[in-house]
């Protein structure tokens, strides 16, 4: 009667473990983002605006360059104040160039905000959208392949091209709407 109360419960906890069981599916954000024509658009400017800060900052090198070399070369030639003031003119010059690339290419650098703030509205999106996914599907867990934690993944649970269609679908509602506008 012992064993049989034990091997009922086991049972019992067992049945009750798998009806509770989580489903999991897994979304690439990167394909995602890569398939949304808006975050081209806006990578595409941010890009451009990168290429003009690397080539303000290449100027700024070559200016300096040259004013260190012309310094160098007449540093002999120069006396007193006259030195102190070719000196003092390379110094900011160089102090400039590592201040520019500070606030624009630093950890928390201009570039590093403009890509925040371009990213942090389609995340969202994406957000929205995996949640709808996960609710219409009955998933209870979602991972993202993106951050590389994922070893193995079966295509059927692979739901980047549901998620894809939502945000699709949801662009589309918004462009109609600014049409009818």
């Amino acid at each position: 009667m012992k064993n049989f109360k034990i091997v009922f419960s086991f049972i019992l906890l067992l049945i009750f473990g798998v009806s509770n069981a989580q489903k999991v599916g897994v979304v690439d954000t990167d394909y995602i983002l890569n398939k949304m024509p808006q975050y081209k658009e806006a990578e595409a400017r941010l890009n451009a605006q990168i290429d003009t800060w690397q080539s303000e900052l290449q100027n700024l090198q070559s200016e300096y360059e040259r004013k260190r070399s012309a310094f160098e070369s007449e540093k002999v030639l120069l006396i007193g104040d006259q030195l102190k003031l070719r000196e003092k003119e390379v110094m900011d010059l160089d102090k400039n160039i590592k201040t520019t690339t500070s606030l624009r290419f630093g950890a928390t650098g201009e570039i590093k905000k403009l890509r925040t703030n371009l990213v942090q509205p389609f995340q969202d999106q994406i957000w929205g959208a995996i949640q709808t996914m996960a609710e219409k599907n009955g998933i209870g867990i979602v991972l993202d392949k993106t951050s590389n934690n994922v070893l193995f993944l079966q295509k059927r649970f692979d739901y980047s091209d549901k998620v894809l269609d939502i945000l699709l679908k949801d662009t589309t509602k918004k462009e109609k709407s600014k049409g009818k506008k």
